[in-house]
């Protein structure tokens, strides 16, 4: 450690001695984010959220910052990344990389066993973190605690003990928290609508084999929950009357969700509880970064932000500096609103653009994964109807494809587009509609367009 960051650690709450760990995927490179945990002698938990200090290393006005600034944030494609920072950042000097010391900006919580906290603490710190988990590690731990496959039978850890408790412990005392946390979230009225994420197994040239999903479990609800609170936490701290970057999601749009409900009473059992999510989410309005907090609908928040990924994503960055300013140094922000509100917009752009492209890659994987399946007959479902035709996501690979409008039905035959009602009706009353089953064909992927053609089989 160099004598800077030693200096540094003096006016830092030193946390090494607490048992520290992260949760991510296996195949993660960059660490931004930590847990701790230490029961306190009146029964409560100290619980630690830790996100790496990129701030500390990157600083405003130089080059890397601009840099960063101008991406905006990752990319994650389906064979590479594309980072906002320098990987000798982002993979070694920021990530909380386990028996090694970082410097962290972090949330300490006393929580009682209902998941209230009791009081919290926003501090620069240096952490060690004790261990490593992937996803299905720490899921392991939970599901062995609740068959009673550990040493611990219990989901939670209370009272006084003698000895420190042990991951077998801890993961599940978190998860047990995590969970009431949750529920709570949802009374408030938070939308829960999961989505599995798509995964491409590639060869050695890169040409994907199998395509894979990858489901939320209890692990990684328990890391997103406590990412929350902490997110929600900070905006919180930080009040009102000053420039801030806050994470806001307006009301979805009343026309179209009058329409959903509409047709969730026409079609009753008949449409699956899949296409009702899809349009649910089509319903909804962008989540965006701005100075102007109106509240995080879909989480149902007063106050929400972005702190806990700042190797990642630059808006997250921008709360760290802010977060230094008006908490810890009591410093003025030397930005205008006006200024700050550029950069939110410009953060929000950035991030529609990422997304976009990491739609364009599935896309480009998908269809170079069902060019080896040409001419096979596949069960699938509609997940898109269009005065052109009609979108099938088939079920297993969930690969969608268009069935042109002049491939439906027979030679003449009239099909008029139903935007409210989600279909296709033809003259003599046949209808396609949003969620219905079929099986298509594969007849043609154009890789260079990432276009996949289906017909009806």
């Amino acid at each position: 450690m160099s004598i800077i960051e030693q200096c540094e650690i003096l006016r830092r709450r030193d946390m090494r001695d607490v048992f520290t760990f992260t949760i991510d995927p296996a195949d993660a490179k960059d660490f931004d984010d930590a847990l701790s945990f230490a029961l306190n002698g009146d029964g409560t938990y100290q619980i630690g959220v830790h996100i790496a200090d990129v701030s500390f290393y990157v600083r405003p006005n130089t080059k890397i910052d601009d840099d960063a600034y101008k991406r905006g944030t990752s990319v994650y494609l389906v064979d590479r990344v594309l980072p906002m920072l320098p990987e000798e950042l982002c993979n070694d000097k920021c990530s909380l990389r386990p028996n090694e010391d970082k410097l962290c900006m972090s949330v300490i919580f006393t929580m009682d066993a209902d998941a209230r906290v009791l009081k919290y603490k926003i501090c620069r710190t240096v952490i060690c973190s004790n261990a490593r988990l992937n996803y299905d590690e720490a899921q392991a731990i939970i599901e062995a605690n609740q068959t009673n496959d550990t040493e611990s039978s219990e989901n939670r850890i209370g009272g006084k003990s003698e000895s420190e408790p042990t991951l077998n412990e801890i993961i599940p005392t978190l998860n047990a928290l995590a969970a009431k946390l949750r529920t709570e979230r949802i009374a408030n009225g938070a939308l829960t609508i999961e989505q599995d994420e798509m995964r491409f197994r590639l060869d050695e040239h890169g040409h994907p084999t199998e395509i894979y999903f990858e489901q939320s479990n209890e692990a990684h609800h328990l890391i997103e929950e406590f990412m929350l609170l902490a997110n929600r936490t900070v905006a919180k701290a930080v009040g009102s009357g000053r420039p801030f970057v806050y994470r806001v999601h307006d009301l979805p749009n009343a026309d179209k969700l009058d329409d959903l409900q509409a047709f969730k009473r026409k079609m009753g059992k008949r449409v699956s509880q899949q296409a009702l999510d899809m349009l649910t989410i089509r319903a909804q309005a962008k989540a965006v970064y701005s100075t102007y907090n109106i509240g995080h609908y879909g989480l149902a928040f007063s106050h929400y932000t972005h702190f806990t990924s700042p190797i990642r994503r630059y808006p997250d960055l921008m709360v760290h500096r802010l977060v230094e300013k008006y908490i810890l140094t009591g410093k003025k922000e030397t930005l205008t609103r006006e200024e700050l509100e550029e950069k939110c917009e410009h953060c929000s752009a950035c991030e529609q653009e990422a997304a976009q492209a990491e739609r364009d890659s599935i896309k480009l994987f998908q269809a170079m994964w069902i060019n080896d399946h040409i001419g096979e007959v596949l069960p699938g479902h509609i997940s898109g109807v269009t005065d052109f035709g009609l979108f099938v996501q088939l079920d297993e690979s969930r690969c969608e494809g268009l069935i042109h409008i002049s491939k439906i039905g027979e030679e003449g035959e009239y099909w008029q587009y139903d935007e409210k009602n989600y279909r296709l009706v033809c003259e003599n009353k046949k209808s396609y509609t949003l969620g219905d089953p079929v099986m298509v064909k594969v007849v043609r992927a154009d890789i260079n367009r990432a276009q996949i053609d289906f017909e009806f089989a």
